[in-house]
């Protein structure tokens, strides 16, 4: 099952010359960056654009594809795991056969969300083989398709500690980086959802950007899409894409779930995945679902309901330099009223 473009993306990716201001606005969006970056340190001298990263923002790398098909595979779980790894393997192939070159799959894909749960299901990763069975289908996997592959996440055994991990794998089979879960779901509304992760997880403590054969790729998981600074950082060191398996509830899914993916990809001018479980409403925690690709002007390109299905959906990079030069927010910021700093990045300087 597939979900096609909204009208809403298609109006706002075909702006119209109905007036002399919308022939302007195109003009200007055909100006070089070089040219909109003197433009606007000659209107605010003051400002000190550069100022507002530190480090300051890389320059969005040429990606070794412009123009390609993502895949999230929205997924049924159970309860048994060596279904639930042929299950995802499955669709997997399925979605390349289908021409993908990067697929995403959910949060917690291999067993329930729970926290009696994430002891039975966690896998040593460093180990690997039979110690790791999700961990080691999704490199074969990736290898053999030779596609990107985001793994969703899983629970993760290491250094007696259990990590809410996710492994992004390059069209060769080899993990690429290891994003684990830096802000835990701790939450509690009276009547409503009460769920903490940190009974039994720990926090990661580093954000995750990998390069790979379909760009550069900023990976959060779930909870961590509400912490907009990390979003902020991942766009500040070039990040063309930000992924976030996840797996909102029942309360904040309708609320928040949508309207928190379309304000990271429009606050940073660059593309947003998110991958959901399907519905499982006789399951403990029960998934909002809705798995969605939106695009750098906050547009949503792509979305599915509560029901297993895949998206296939485009993704074409040009949009974002096209976005920017719309709006040139990174020649707008105010460096000399706030700053962003990357700690991690400028530790290692």
């Amino acid at each position: 099952m597939r979900a096609a473009a909204t009208s809403t993306a298609a109006a706002l990716l075909a702006p119209r010359l109905t007036c002399s201001a919308s022939r302007a606005r195109l003009s200007f969006s055909r100006l070089p960056l070089r040219r909109i970056a003197a433009m606007a340190a000659a209107a605010s001298p003051s400002f000190r654009p550069e100022e507002a990263r530190s480090p300051p923002a890389l320059e969005l790398p040429i990606p070794p594809l412009s123009k390609f098909k993502l895949a999230l595979c929205q997924l049924s779980v159970t309860a048994d795991k060596a279904r639930n790894i042929a299950h995802a393997r499955a669709a997997i192939e399925a979605a390349a056969a289908d021409g993908a070159k990067l697929v995403v799959l959910p949060e917690i894909w291999n067993g329930p969300y729970s926290n009696d749960s994430f002891p039975e299901y966690a896998e040593d990763i460093e180990a690997g083989g039979d110690a790791a069975p999700s961990f080691s289908m999704m490199s074969e996997v990736a290898r053999s398709l030779q596609i990107t592959l985001v793994g969703g996440s899983i629970p993760e055994r290491f250094g007696g500690n259990l990590y809410n991990t996710c492994c992004i794998f390059g069209s060769d089979g080899k993990l690429k980086g290891k994003h684990r879960k830096i802000h835990l779901f701790d939450i509690d509304i009276p009547g409503k959802i009460t769920f903490k992760e940190s009974k039994t997880l720990t926090a990661g403590q580093s954000p995750t950007v990998v390069d790979t054969d379909v760009g550069r790729i900023g990976i959060g998981i779930c909870y961590d899409i509400r912490f907009q600074e990390l979003a902020m950082l991942y766009a500040a060191r070039g990040a063309h894409l930000l992924c976030y398996p996840g797996a909102f509830n029942m309360t904040t899914g309708p609320l928040h779930w949508e309207l928190l993916q379309r304000a990271r990809a429009a606050d940073n001018q660059l593309f947003v995945a998110t991958c959901a479980p399907a519905r499982d409403t006789s399951a403990g925690y029960v998934a909002w679902g809705h798995s969605t690709l939106v695009g750098p002007f906050g547009e949503v390109i792509a979305t599915t309901e509560h029901e297993e299905a895949t998206i296939i959906a485009e993704i074409d990079y040009s949009l974002i330099e096209q976005r920017r030069q719309f709006l040139p927010l990174q020649y707008q910021r105010r460096g000399d009223l706030y700053q962003l700093v990357d700690v991690q990045r400028l530790g290692s300087q």
